[in-house]
């Protein structure tokens, strides 16, 4: 996989945990999961070079 399409999946991936985040109770263990991922997702992004300001709708 090239870098680019590592930055598409991600950018994909954070869009939609981003979507699913304010379905789950924030004290579920799948809230928690989810949460993970969506660090995971910022980090990988981030150090890529991609501003997430627009994508993240979670500001936590």
């Amino acid at each position: 996989m090239t870098e680019k399409e590592m930055i598409k999946v991600s950018a994909e991936e954070f869009t939609r945990v981003q979507r699913y985040m304010p379905a789950a109770d924030k004290e579920s263990e799948i809230y928690k999961m989810i949460k993970g991922r969506d660090i995971e997702l910022k980090v990988i992004l981030t150090s890529s070079g991609v501003n997430i300001s627009e994508l993240d709708v979670i500001k936590e």
